[in-house]
């Protein structure tokens, strides 16, 4: 099943770009749905060929097993990431990119899921997630400082 949640934000491609390099980006938009939570060697940022594993907690205190991102593309107009855990082996995450204008992008999370029998509950939680996430991008980019 796929999750795709579109916004406008209020903030340029590249500014965009840079916050999407910095994992305290993504523990800020995920909060309270999730957390992640390093284990080993910690990824400050985000790269092509990188591969981070993490605690992942639903709504920041229920365990839901090791959480691992790699990254397969990360660029200007987006990323694109191949993850999974113990209960969803398989999440696709692709992030689009584009630039409507230097003060304005428009920002597409798309999320293939696969869980077996448990896709349909996840898709519902993830659905709720991702339109958490993006509220969460707004309210940080209108915060920042450019």
């Amino acid at each position: 099943m796929v999750v795709q949640k579109t916004s406008v934000f209020p903030a340029g491609r590249d500014f965009v770009f840079q916050k999407l390099q910095q994992l305290e980006t993504l523990q800020m938009i995920a909060k309270p749905y999730a957390a992640f939570e390093p284990i080993g060697e910690t990824v400050s940022t985000w790269e092509v060929g990188s591969t981070s594993v993490y605690r992942f907690r639903l709504f920041g205190v229920i365990p839901f097993g090791t959480h691992t991102i790699h990254i397969a593309r990360f660029d200007p107009d987006g990323v694109s990431s191949r993850e999974g855990n113990e209960h969803v082996p398989v999440w696709n995450h692709d992030i689009q990119l584009v630039e409507k204008d230097e003060s304005h992008t428009l920002y597409t999370d798309r999320v293939e899921i696969r869980a077996g029998w448990k896709t349909a509950f996840i898709w519902l939680w993830a659905n709720a997630f991702y339109a958490h996430r993006q509220r969460k991008w707004v309210r940080l980019l209108n915060r920042s400082e450019r």
